[in-house]
């Protein structure tokens, strides 16, 4: 072949592999940097690549086991990946894991494939073996596919964006072999042991040992909060070990493995706090008695009534005017009975399942599209574009996410503390503890609240009584409450009636009663609170945009029961005010005791503060 009809041949072949790469969405023109010709995405176009990451990381957590603790340091991980990936090419910034600096001609381009490879490697490690991992590593790597990046660049080594992106992920990820979450063995427990025998959901009454110690539940079918069919029998206690694993601003938790020791929840037998822990059962019952909408009774849920608390109360009035717009908050009237079944539904398990950590993602990302371009760290400066506002945001409020499961875990696993329905059940059980002179007292009995918790007697069983449908129970404990599951809750609703307190159940599904883990204290109240921290701090107001945050529930759309005739829009006015509702909504549901709650959210507030202040030293000078 000639020297001339060879370099045609080469030209040619070089000219039909360019166009082969272009139309296959790569280029040689700087191997290892992304191609501008890549045609972006048309859904959502003002997502950060970061937000992208994070939605799908959201996905693949509603998909999953609704493990709140992993998914808190998925989250995590995954955000000072990104973070990391972007701080390299920031001169200020500050890598969590991986600290470098690297220079690009394209620094915006770099930084998106950066962040890319350094997410996808996380998330599809993390995922990999997870349920729903048929629908969720699609989604993975159609992401990367949709940004034009080759998911078979592996390589760690070199200073392309690539490289740094799967070396900043291999870093975290052999991190995360050695950080106490026990990851190479499914995060498992050993050798913790329940005190007191399982309580038979389906039975009446309740046994225990030690009755300010938690008790597994033993439910003939156990479903997840997301649907997923579980293991039937006995709950394990899912993670008592977590106070041990590293967090982002925590303290380390040393022998006792507790990182914030917010101090004993209230004991039965203890002559200081005995009153209060049997109080707090009747408070429980309490607010399971507004769980029907069929007395319609009427409320203002909107700011102008709720919210302003002091933390670790309930004792706030709501706001005189909206700071932003200066004019009094409009009521929002709703039934009460519908209220409470929305609250305690919405905050569940978040909108659509995420856990409370994926919650406060989406929470978070809502506001940030209120922002739009007002996109201010710290509420202060000039303007950062999306990118940098997203990768800072996560960092903060993820890491804040992170130590707040390790914090309340670990409070958890070392005060193993009783459950709602055990303390009720087991106090009904034994009879009455307010008047040593009447029937059925018992010191270890249930206090009398005349109108919620009451003995029955031949006349308050007597036909059309209150207590007729309870007839041949004389002398038992009833209370006033939800009445459990309806046969058909895609129509039905349990609704509230006299009930024997032996049977009492909290407003859940029958599948699933109570979480496996013990109840002091929250993780609703420490992961809510501890991220309104991070959003006010990273916002620079307390206060939601424009002064007022919402979120409707429509019609028809509950779980455990047939959902609400008009829908429900939940409003806040500041984060602090969600996250308390957060809190209470653990109470409505019977899942918690006020001690959970309060103390969950100081825990939470001094977390989210702790977090928000580290993530600002990594920010560097480019802070406000």
């Amino acid at each position: 072949m000639s020297n001339v009809r060879a370099r045609w041949w080469m030209a040619t072949l070089g000219a039909l592999l360019m166009i082969s790469l272009i139309i296959g969405g790569w280029s040689l023109l700087q191997p290892g940097e992304p191609e501008a010709a890549c045609p972006p995405i048309a859904e959502h176009p003002e997502w950060s690549v970061a937000h992208r990451w994070n939605e799908v990381l959201l996905d693949a957590i509603r998909r999953d086991l609704p493990a709140p603790t992993v998914h808190a340091r998925n989250l995590y991980h995954t955000s000072a990946a990104m973070w990391d990936a972007w701080a390299a090419y920031d001169p200020d910034g500050i890598g969590v894991f991986v600290n470098e600096a690297q220079t690009a001609s394209d620094v915006t381009a770099a930084r998106d494939e950066a962040i890319s490879y350094a997410a996808f490697r996380v998330l599809e490690a993390r995922y990999i073996d997870s349920i729903g991992a048929t629908e969720t590593i699609p989604e993975f790597d159609r992401l990367m596919g949709d940004l034009c990046y080759p998911i078979d660049v592996t390589t760690t080594e070199g200073d392309t964006p690539a490289a740094l992106g799967n070396r900043i992920a291999a870093v975290i990820l052999d991190a995360g072999m050695i950080d106490g979450s026990n990851e190479a063995e499914g995060y498992a427990s050993p050798g913790f042991d329940p005190v007191n025998p399982p309580l038979v959901v389906d039975a009446s009454g309740a046994s225990l040992i030690d009755p300010n110690r938690w008790q597994p539940l033993q439910i003939e079918h156990m479903i997840s909060q997301n649907g997923l069919e579980l293991e039937n029998g006995v709950q394990e206690s899912i993670d008592p070990h977590w106070g041990h694993v590293v967090g982002f601003a925590l303290p380390p938790a040393g022998d006792s493995g507790v990182p914030i020791d917010p101090g004993d929840p209230p004991y039965v037998h203890d002559p200081a706090t005995d009153q209060e822990y049997r109080n707090s059962a009747v408070e429980v019952v309490g607010y399971s008695s507004l769980l029907d909408p069929r007395p319609a009774v009427m409320i203002d849920i909107s700011p102008a009534t709720i919210g302003a608390n002091p933390l670790g109360t309930n004792d706030g009035n709501g706001y005189g005017t909206n700071p932003t717009t200066g004019a009094p908050y409009e009521s929002n009237i709703v039934n009460e009975g519908d209220f409470g079944r929305t609250v305690a539904e919405f905050w569940a398990d978040g909108p659509d399942s995420e856990t409370p950590p994926g919650h406060w993602n989406t929470m978070a990302n809502a506001v940030t599209a209120e922002l739009g371009e007002n996109l201010r760290i710290g509420g202060m400066g000039e303007p950062v574009d999306a990118l940098e506002w997203d990768v800072k945001l996560y960092l903060a409020l993820n890491g804040a996410n992170h130590d707040a499961a390790i914090a309340a875990w670990g409070t958890k696993g070392h005060y193993d503390y009783i459950r709602p329905i055990s303390m009720i059940r087991w106090m009904g059980g034994n009879g009455q503890s307010s008047d040593p002179n009447g029937p059925s007292y018992d010191a270890d009995g249930i206090p009398l609240e005349p109108g919620l918790v009451e003995v029955i007697t031949p006349e308050s069983s007597s036909v059309a009584e209150r207590h007729a449908s309870l007839a041949g129970h004389e002398g038992e404990i009833a209370v006033l409450s939800y009445a459990g599951n309806p046969p058909d809750p895609e129509t039905e609703i349990g609704g509230v009636e006299w009930i024997l307190a032996i049977d009492w159940v909290p407003y859940q599904a029958p599948t699933f009663v109570t979480p496996s883990f013990s109840g002091y204290v929250s993780g609703h109240s420490t992961f809510s609170r501890a991220s309104a921290e991070v959003l006010t701090g990273i916002t620079g107001t307390e206060f939601f945009p424009g002064g007022l945050g919402e979120w409707t529930i429509p019609a028809n759309a509950l779980d455990f029961e047939a959902g609400t005739e008009d829908g429900i829009t939940l409003q806040w006015a500041t984060y602090r005010d969600a996250s308390d509702q957060a809190g209470v909504s653990r109470l409505y549901g019977g899942i918690h005791v006020r001690a959970d709650d309060f103390a969950g959210r100081v825990m939470g507030a001094e977390i989210g503060q702790a977090a928000w202040e580290l993530a600002q030293t990594y920010y560097g000078d480019a802070v406000g």
